[in-house]
């Protein structure tokens, strides 16, 4: 079982500010090679990731989608938080739901309940850094910082994300892979 901290959302982290003034330009994805990716400078690592959407593939990437949804407390099918049993790497359409939840919370032009450039980019601001280097062929570590919770996520020397699925397990967050459930 996962071991998150609850948090109340407080002052934006130094690091995080001290590089959005060095004005890097954000990261670029290889969406094609599969994973959720970026290089250098964090801020903006996950504004050009693959859609993800009702119908869609089952997938890690999912999965990461799911915990940023666990971690803001969106609202699901029946009213409750998006919880840690939902976390299984399905979009279906309690996934779907938490999502428009989220774009409207966030007050994203599109509510639609899919995952494109803006929702995942938004998602990102919540990227704090923990540890390592942002330097090419470097780990990373960063803090997602949720409403409702928080939880790590490592971007490796390739530049691939992963998180800790709800064993406890690093997955990298793919686009074809489904070991998360």
């Amino acid at each position: 079982m996962r071991k998150f901290s609850v948090r109340s959302r407080g002052a934006v982290s130094l690091a995080a500010v001290g590089l959005l003034a060095l004005g890097g330009s954000p990261a670029s994805a290889a969406v094609s090679d599969g994973y959720v990716r970026g290089y250098d400078t964090y801020v903006g690592d996950w504004g050009d990731e693959g859609v993800l959407k009702l119908g869609g593939s089952n997938s890690n990437a999912v999965c990461l989608w799911q915990t940023v949804l666990w971690a803001e407390g969106a609202q699901e099918i029946d009213g409750t938080s998006f919880d840690q049993a939902d976390i299984d790497g399905i979009f279906g359409r309690n996934t779907e739901l938490a999502t428009s939840s989220m774009q409207g919370r966030w007050d994203l032009e599109y509510v639609d309940g899919i995952v494109g450039s803006t929702t995942f980019g938004r998602a990102d601001d919540q990227l704090e850094y923990s540890s390592g280097s942002e330097d090419r062929g470097r780990t990373l570590f960063l803090t997602y910082d949720g409403r409702a919770y928080d939880f790590t996520v490592a971007r490796n020397s390739e530049g691939k994300y992963r998180f800790k699925d709800r064993s406890g397990v690093w997955q990298y967050a793919g686009y074809n892979t489904w070991t998360c459930n």
